[in-house]
């Protein structure tokens, strides 16, 4: 069952303070791979664990996920993984001044919350201005996927993506959107869908060289 928050309440508005990219990593100079909305941690504790050669950042604005997967994160030793309680609609331009944007070579969007409603829309994660703080701080060749249960909201953040002519789609997955994972381990959620046999749709894109614009 999805766990709603309101991002747009007054108590999610604030810019929180964020560590910087030495205080977070034991290595800073790994690359990041950044997961937005990344629920209790568990992908990225199972990624953390297989891949030491990366930094892993988890940012989630339910609190009480966070305060559990980052005890999780500290029992398992790992230093190359952090989880972070920020809204990403708020705080993420201040995320990358502090990471060293160069770093951040993936960024993973994971069975964000739907928003069924449509006055509720403008709740969903991905926003215009998110996108474009993406497109505005990720180099030429850092992946974007994306992956949902819902179709209709799938089909509204291609939309998004196409339309800022920043991201091509990987041209060796399978076109279809019901493609593989890029990754080795799933989220909560994606275990879900895969027992019920639920679809899931997915995207990956890699950064273009094309300059963000106001359009954009």
């Amino acid at each position: 069952m999805r766990q709603h928050v309101n991002p747009l309440s007054r108590f999610f508005q604030l810019n929180h303070d964020l560590p910087s990219l030495d205080e977070l990593f034991h290595d800073s100079n790994l690359p990041i791979h950044l997961d937005i909305g990344c629920a209790r941690g568990r992908f990225l504790l199972k990624m953390a664990g297989s891949f030491s050669k990366w930094n892993f950042l988890g940012i989630e604005i339910r609190e009480p996920l966070v305060i559990a997967a980052e005890k999780e994160r500290v029992q398992s030793g790992l230093n190359n993984l952090r989880f972070l309680f920020c809204n990403a609609n708020v705080s993420l331009e201040k995320l990358f001044l502090n990471l060293r944007r160069s770093k951040v070579k993936r960024v993973s969007i994971q069975f964000p919350d739907p928003w069924f409603k449509k006055r509720h829309k403008k709740r969903r994660l991905m926003q215009p201005s998110l996108l474009f703080l993406l497109a505005a701080n990720l180099d030429p060749g850092a992946e974007l996927f994306i992956q949902t249960d819902v179709l209709s909201l799938m089909d509204e953040i291609i939309y998004l993506i196409d339309m800022s002519n920043c991201f091509n789609t990987i041209s060796n997955l399978d076109e279809s959107l019901n493609s593989y994972s890029p990754y080795c381990f799933v989220t909560e959620r994606e275990e879900y869908c895969i027992q019920k046999g639920l679809p899931i749709y997915r995207k990956l894109y890699v950064r273009n060289s094309n300059d963000v614009t106001i359009d954009s």
